[in-house]
């Protein structure tokens, strides 16, 4: 039962976090937006309480001394994963400090970035959020109101990444991965995108057989002149 709880806690801050990049990539392009600020930090702050949710439930099951061998492997893989999503998500968090004190959205000089992309992201923000539409009653000035704010919360993030340290030793190379690295796209169980990504892998190796098959005609077929040519030079000589 706990197990399941840290994986459905992981699994959904992983969406979150995810989603949190998509948007963090599109600060000062031209989809770039009051409502996407407000997205943000939204989208962050709920990260933010996943993490701590996480955080405590692995902290817990790590420091039970009854838990078995086995289980304690798979919670020290998932406190790895956890561990790696935080870290990704502070270099995001990072990113977008450093992008909305470049790109404010209330300074007519300061032009933004003409990505040749459009459109909003409140679709993405509104599945980190786990709703059907996103409410907005952020101000005006939120790009940069928050951005005191989200400074503070990145050091939040970092006091916790080093809370973790201390209190949970975890080596990352003591650690064994379940499957082996590129595994998921060789899996014939997953749809939709990994299915897409299985019909490229097969067309990828079937076009390489056939690229190997033009090269060894083409090699035979100069090794063939070659020797004609050997033969000729022999006899007019």
């Amino acid at each position: 039962m706990v197990k399941e709880e840290c994986k459905a806690l992981l699994d959904a801050l992983n969406k979150v976090t995810a989603c949190y990049r998509h948007m963090v990539l599109t600060i000062g392009g031209t989809s770039d937006s009051q409502n996407l600020r407000e997205e943000l930090k939204k989208t962050r702050q709920k990260a933010q309480e996943l993490a701590v949710a996480n955080r405590n439930k692995l902290t817990t099951v790590l420091k039970d001394k009854t838990v078995s061998k086995e289980d304690k492997a798979e919670f020290e893989r998932l406190w790895v994963i956890f561990s790696t999503c935080l870290e990704i998500l502070e270099i995001d968090m990072r990113r977008a400090l450093e992008l909305g004190h470049e790109f404010p959205l209330n300074v007519p000089k300061k032009h933004l970035i003409q990505t040749g992309m459009s459109g909003g992201t409140s679709g993405v923000a509104a599945r980190a959020m786990s709703v059907q539409n996103m409410k907005y009653e952020a101000e005006h000035n939120i790009d940069v109101v928050d951005l005191k704010d989200l400074e503070n919360e990145i050091n939040q993030v970092g006091e916790m990444m080093y809370e973790m340290e201390m209190k949970v030793s975890v080596p990352q190379w003591t650690v064994e991965a379940k499957q082996d690295p590129g595994a998921e796209l060789k899996s014939t169980i997953s749809v939709g995108a990994s299915s897409i990504g299985m019909i490229s892998v097969e067309e990828n190796k079937s076009f390489c057989d056939i690229s190997k098959v033009l090269a060894g005609i083409i090699f035979s077929a100069v090794l063939i002149i070659a020797i004609v040519l050997a033969v000729c030079v022999v006899k007019l000589s």
